[in-house]
């Protein structure tokens, strides 16, 4: 891994032993002609949009209280947030819309896999310069480590503001499984005693035995083939090419779609139904991230327990690290400002605290694990101890470079749904997306 994509896998690892120690020892504006969304009279409160993916069930009440808590303290400045479905692909498909009519919303929230993609094509102030035009608090980016500054950087550049960061774990229903007779305290480690939980959880109780989220991105899917071998992404010599098609990703998708298709132990359903699905008791282990303990903990009534990604046999575990960062999108000066202001609050350990508490993502700034915010919560909650202990096993999100970022992820999400839909074999669906992403990669030059 090289550029940008390195500096990432570096964020990961040097986040995985920062966050442990932490935890451990914690004992702007513009008038409504202007080009971004929002606005104000001339001098007066500066009136601002803020896109994000958070719904009901996973940090929409916390980006609320966020947003109430900032617009009270900040008077001159109101926030007004906006939910866009789709997760992260439904921000960039509709903020270009919005770019396009020339009203951009002034904050968005970018998922690390759009990296790239926003910083190359939409017009947006890089969080590096909104924090030099800062004369009011110039120290503001040493509250957060080196590593996870990185996470929001693109060339070299900090682009957005590292916000939530997350792994994905296995969530599983103790109940079901002494229903079952297997043992709550031994929960599978590997996806071969995954498969056979799952079938016997079917036989001996009727509940499904297994769900892994699919939402419209591919994020579990690369954690899947990773810790297979493979790699989504491959560079070399300055070439670009996806591993999606190789031999690794193919065993991998192979098993997944077995227990769909053959096994019929696995649940095929889109993401909020297979949550609500394992909530209510009918689905015995899952696999989705850890932003989404507090939905979990909240909507469960059964003893809910968390462990590890799973492994191929001894093949080390790759896990990317999910989340996302905040971009300026505002053009006018004073909306600029306000949404900056916006950000910093955003990450501020007060607001973390509400964050991290209502969804399970993992906190950047370096204080939000104190006494005073996070310590407790972080040591005290059992589900998030794998998410915590498998930071070292992080990995960056692939980004795919150039324009066709989006067209490469439709590809993927397709070849997702026709393979579990049993439509193709992964045998022959893996390889045609390799070939058509390779010569996508190889048109836009990168």
């Amino acid at each position: 891994m090289k550029g940008a994509g390195y500096r990432r896998w570096a964020a990961g690892a040097g986040l995985a032993m920062a966050m442990l120690v932490a935890t451990v020892t914690a004992g702007c504006g513009g008038v409504r002609t202007s080009p971004s969304g929002g606005g104000s009279s001339a001098g007066g409160p500066v009136t601002i949009e803020y896109w994000h993916v958070n719904s009901a069930d996973w940090g929409g009440p916390a980006t609320d209280e966020i947003v109430r808590r900032f617009n009270q303290s900040h008077p001159g400045i109101r926030v007004e947030a906006k939910f866009i479905p789709g997760n992260y692909k439904g921000i960039i498909e509709n903020v270009q819309a919005a770019v396009a009519a020339g009203r951009p919303p002034a904050v968005i929230q970018v998922g690390y896999n759009f990296l790239d993609y926003v910083a190359q094509n939409l017009p947006h102030l890089p969080v590096e310069e909104a924090a030099r035009r800062d004369t009011k608090d110039p120290d503001f980016l040493s509250n957060f480590l080196p590593q996870v500054l990185d996470l929001g950087r693109v060339g070299g550049k900090l682009e957005g503001m590292p916000f939530s960061i997350s792994n994905p774990v296995l969530y599983y229903n103790a109940d079901l499984f002494r229903q079952a007779g297997l043992d709550p305290d031994r929960p599978p480690a590997t996806w071969e005693e995954v498969r056979e939980y799952a079938r016997i959880i079917k036989e001996k109780t009727g509940a499904y035995g297994f769900y892994m989220q699919q939402p419209p991105d591919f994020w579990i899917e690369q954690a899947l083939i990773e810790s297979n071998g493979a790699r989504l992404l491959i560079s070399e010599n300055g070439k670009r090419e996806t591993g999606i098609g190789s031999p690794e990703a193919i065993e991998a998708f192979r098993l997944y779609a077995d227990m769909v298709l053959k096994d019929k132990t696995a649940l095929h359903a889109k993401w909020e139904e297979g949550n609500q699905a394992f909530a209510a008791g009918r689905v015995g282990i899952l696999v989705t991230t850890i932003a989404k303990r507090s939905y979990f903990e909240e909507n469960s009534t059964f003893d809910l327990r968390t462990a590890k990604f799973p492994t191929f046999g001894s093949k080390p575990r790759r896990v990317p690290a999910g989340g996302n960062a905040l971009f300026i999108l505002a053009q006018d000066p004073r909306q600029q400002e306000a949404a900056w202001e916006f950000i910093k609050y955003m990450v501020s350990p007060e607001a973390l605290t509400i964050w991290v508490k209502g969804t399970g993502y993992l906190p950047p700034h370096k204080d939000a694990t104190q006494e005073a915010y996070l310590g407790p919560f972080l040591r005290e909650n059992p589900l998030m101890k794998p998410a915590l202990e498998q930071l070292p096993d992080v990995v960056p999100w692939t980004s795919f470079p150039g324009e066709s970022g989006l067209q490469i992820v439709e590809i993927l999400l397709n070849t997702r749904d026709d393979i579990l839909g049993g439509r193709r074999e992964p045998e022959e669906a893996l390889p045609d997306a390799a070939r058509r992403i390779n010569d996508l990669l190889s048109r836009t030059g990168q």
